[in-house]
């Protein structure tokens, strides 16, 4: 059974810095392609960034250059490291397991619990 645990999100204020991290369990974590997608109230849920298994990086124009995945295949978590925040980066959080179809990343049925990210302004 995958499992997934998000954790790390919380209320920042704009231009700071948070990082957020997910658990797998139940899953060959090093062979699957991970991605963090984002949900604020009334909005569908968007794609953030995602990661392949072997480590090849894709990010959202919006979020590029502040955030950053990454992930420990050691420890089974993928991170989201996310600087210069903005009010509207403020969104639910949510950690995903997926695969890549060449560049394009395609989510799986397994989805994380979510994080609450809060941006003052």
């Amino acid at each position: 059974q995958v499992r997934l645990v998000e954790s790390g999100g919380g209320l920042v204020q704009a231009g700071g810095s948070l990082r957020l991290s997910c658990a797998a369990s139940g899953t060959r974590f090093s062979t699957k392609d991970m991605a963090w997608y984002r949900q604020a109230p009334k909005d569908g849920r968007v794609l953030v960034a995602s990661i392949s298994n072997d480590g090849s990086t894709n990010h959202a124009d919006s979020v590029k250059g502040r955030f950053t995945i990454s992930r420990d295949n050691a420890k089974n978590t993928v991170y989201l490291q996310m600087n210069s925040l903005k009010p509207e980066d403020t969104s639910v959080y949510y950690c995903n397991r997926g695969r890549y179809y060449g560049s394009y990343y395609s989510p799986d049925n397994f989805w994380g619990q979510g994080t609450q990210v809060t941006v003052s302004s």
